[in-house]
C-alpha cells in the first residue's frame, strides 16, 4: 500500500513541476486562499498526504504529520519561501522509502 502512495505522490509532484507532452494532468485552480490558488494537484496531494499518514508505522507517522502541517501553511502561503512546499513533499517521500526499508529489513 505504501508503494502505491509512493508513486502517485512521486507522479504528481513531478507533473506539477514539470510539462511531459501529450501527457497533462488537469491543474485547475479551485479556490483562492489567501491570495493563494489552490489547485487540484494540492488536494491530490493532501489526500495522498493524509492516507501516508495513516499507514505509516509511528515514529514516521509523527514525522510526516509535523511536515504536512508545514506544507499546509507554505500551500496557504503564511511560509513564504520559495519551493519550501515541494522540498517538504520530497522529504515525505524519502520518510516513506525509508520506512519501506526498515519494514523490509
Amino acid at each position: 500500500m505504501t508503494e502505491v502512495i509512493l508513486v502517485l505522490l512521486v507522479i504528481f509532484l513531478v507533473t506539477g513541476m514539470i510539462q511531459i507532452p501529450g501527457f497533462t494532468l488537469p491543474n485547475f485552480v479551485l479556490f483562492n486562499f489567501n491570495g493563494q490558488p489552490i489547485t487540484l494537484l494540492n488536494v491530490l496531494i493532501f489526500l495522498l498526504i493524509l492516507w501516508a499518514i495513516g499507514i505509516l508505522p509511528s515514529p514516521f507517522r509523527e514525522i510526516a504529520g509535523v511536515l504536512f502541517i508545514l506544507w499546509l501553511l507554505s500551500i496557504f502561503g503564511f511560509i513564504a519561501i520559495a519551493g519550501l512546499s515541494n522540498l517538504i513533499v520530497i522529504g515525505i517521500i524519502v520518510g516513506i522509502v525509508f520506512s519501506m526499508l526498515k519494514n523490509k529489513g
